[in-house]
């Protein structure tokens, strides 16, 4: 099971037991629950906690913005009528169990299958039971994805809501770009996109990540996705942009942003 798969649970897991959370995910601490000891290591290995303890909190507050803000993105877009979601890399993302859906939604989840048999034996464990059609999808985005999608029901002529939540980071360029032209190639006229864009936390403290033994799992796998030109780029293939800054979101949850903390959404319509 991949960890930083289960660092967002983690992350989820926490935010669910604040009194002013914002957002319920009751399913994230099972994950955990099931994976004991995963990061252990990292725990036992940490020379100077300090700083890696500033990048944890950016990437916290990172993963719970980006939870709150992509929720009301999908409710908000099913609300108006698309009924057919895909959530790509969807790690364990439950929102087919713990949203209000409105009736008719399909959700479609693609990711590897080793990731898909760990999430649906914890979910059947907990009784889970999704509030859509929900459909799992076992992938690789770096192959032939988008045909495994269509033979599971996945229709191109109906407008889409693609979610590429912290997925393009762990891309290159040049592969962010072929996922974003087969997610165009598929995509009816209304579709909607939705990602993160930019750093989560400051250039010193990356720098830091990347001299530390024990992360270097994780910044192995920074690639750095589009870049950023990704705004010009969706514009230039076929998408009417919108760019939402991270720290004006989070005050408008009312949450400080770290000082390690920038970057900003991106959601776009299929023209």
């Amino acid at each position: 099971m991949g960890k930083t798969a289960l660092g967002v649970a983690a992350v989820r897991a926490q935010e669910s037991q604040r009194p002013n959370s914002l957002f319920d995910d009751p399913y994230a601490q099972a994950f955990l629950d099931a994976a004991p000891g995963a990061f252990a290591a990292e725990h036992a290995t940490a020379n100077d906690r300090r700083p890696m303890a500033a990048l944890g909190a950016a990437f916290a507050f990172h993963g719970v913005l980006r939870t709150r803000f992509f929720d009301d993105y999908l409710l908000t877009a099913t609300a108006a009528g698309c009924a057919q979601v895909v959530l790509l890399a969807a790690g364990l993302d439950t929102r087919a169990f713990r949203l209000p859906w409105p009736p008719g939604v399909q959700v479609f989840e693609l990711d590897l299958p080793d990731v898909l048999t760990f999430k649906e034996r914890v979910l059947n464990e907990q009784g889970a039971r999704p509030q859509c059609t929900r459909t799992i999808v076992p992938a690789d985005l770096r192959a032939n994805w988008a045909t495994t999608l269509t033979q599971a029901g996945f229709r191109a002529t109906t407008p889409t809501i693609w979610l590429a939540e912290g997925l393009l980071l762990y891309l290159s360029a040049e592969d962010a770009t072929a996922l974003l032209d087969e997610v165009g190639d598929l995509s009816a006229p209304g579709s909607h996109l939705a990602f993160e864009r930019g750093d989560i936390a400051d250039n010193s403290l990356l720098a830091h990540a990347r001299t530390t033994p024990s992360m270097d799992q994780y910044t192995a796998l920074w690639k750095g996705g589009l870049g950023p030109d990704t705004p010009e780029w969706l514009t230039r293939h076929g998408w009417r942009v919108d760019t939402h800054d991270r720290a004006i979101l989070a005050a408008s949850y009312h949450r400080a942003v770290p000082d390690s903390s920038s970057g900003e959404f991106i959601t776009a319509e299929r023209a």
